[in-house]
């Protein structure tokens, strides 16, 4: 089904939302539609993209997950030591676990089989492997779940919202 972004009143992205949910949102004055996919809903109503809501909303700030789905988004589905992009994905601890490596953010990355194998239970300097980027935690948990719809080329409209993502 169709998703919509939601943005907050200073254009940052809140959630991803349902279509239905949207045009209530719209049709009660609580949210201006930005962008539309060139399918009417009924005549002179395009389906709703992205909108925004008209007040601000105070949210916490919520902290990204350390999952495994995570890590590979974080790290563009791709071997952090060759660049591998494939099904056999697995995820390495930097520091090994048996030598005092803990599961953080910082500590693990997204490896293929073969790396991982050959990196073994020693640190990417020890095993003279390099890694592609520094693994660190990502910022802005809303943002970080947004990017994640655009990662198979849908909801391009989405990208200028996205900007520094």
């Amino acid at each position: 089904m169709s998703k919509v972004l939601v943005l907050n009143a200073s254009y940052e992205p809140l959630n991803v939302t349902n279509w239905q949910r949207a045009v209530g949102l719209v049709v009660k004055g609580k949210a201006e539609q930005l962008e539309h996919n060139g399918k009417m809903l009924y005549p002179g109503f395009p389906l709703p993209t992205v909108i925004r809501l008209r007040h601000y909303v105070r949210l916490p700030y919520k902290e990204v997950a350390l999952t495994r789905r995570n890590v590979l988004h974080r790290d563009g589905h791709a071997c952090q030591y060759c660049g591998h992009q494939g099904e056999d994905l697995t995820l390495d601890h930097v520091m090994p676990r048996s030598r005092g490596g803990v599961d953080t953010w910082e500590n693990i990355v997204t490896a293929c089989v073969r790396c991982n194998v050959r990196k073994g239970n020693r640190t990417p300097k020890e095993a003279e492997m390099r890694l592609h980027q520094v693994p660190r935690r990502p910022g802005g948990g809303l943002r970080f779940e947004v990017t994640k719809y655009l990662r198979h080329g849908a909801h391009g409209e989405w990208r200028k919202y996205l900007a520094d993502s």
